[in-house]
């Protein structure tokens, strides 16, 4: 069961990075998941456990470090974009 949670939260947090961003997160809502998984890893390696918790979850972090991959793949996705 904390899996599923795990991987619904997960899309949770992307789909909410991606309402902040302004932006579509590419593979709809298993992207949503995949950044949200890898977000709140990334956030919770940079900022620890801090703010509230949801599910095994530290939202804020998990948020701003999702935000941060978004922002990330959205750079590297426009300048691949430019190339061709």
């Amino acid at each position: 069961m904390g899996f599923i949670l795990m991987l619904i939260m997960g899309g949770l947090i992307g789909w909410i990075a991606g309402m902040i961003m302004g932006t579509d997160i590419p593979g709809g809502k298993l992207g949503n998941i995949i950044a949200g998984l890898l977000g709140s890893m990334l956030g919770t390696f940079l900022l620890g456990h801090w703010g509230p918790k949801i599910w095994d979850v530290y939202i804020l972090p998990a948020l701003v470090g999702t935000i941060l991959l978004i922002a990330l793949a959205s750079i590297i996705l426009n300048m691949m974009h430019k190339r061709r």
